[in-house]
């Protein structure tokens, strides 16, 4: 895999966190992160991503790359958040 791609793949993902995080209804901590430095820096990553993406691929492509992976983690961040906390309830 090229380096930008995993880059910008990591990216998506650090910022889903960071945007799932500042939730008031995420369950992967205790508390939510603070709402604005945690989304200020979910764009900044989602727009750095794409950019590392750009590198490697075709600005079209590098959309669709940035939008599939999205909603993938964004899919399954729930599902986790939600696997720890019936973990940590027991």
């Amino acid at each position: 895999m090229p380096v930008f791609t995993f880059l910008g793949l990591m990216a998506i993902t650090l910022a889903c966190l960071c945007l799932y995080a500042a939730s008031p209804h995420q369950r992967l901590w205790a508390s939510p992160w603070p709402r604005w430095p945690a989304r200020n820096a979910g764009a900044a990553l989602l727009a750095l991503a794409w950019l590392a993406l750009a590198q490697d691929m075709y600005h079209l492509t590098a959309t669709f790359v940035l939008g599939t992976t999205l909603m993938l983690v964004f899919a399954v961040l729930p599902y986790a958040g939600a696997l720890i906390h019936a973990r940590r309830a027991r």
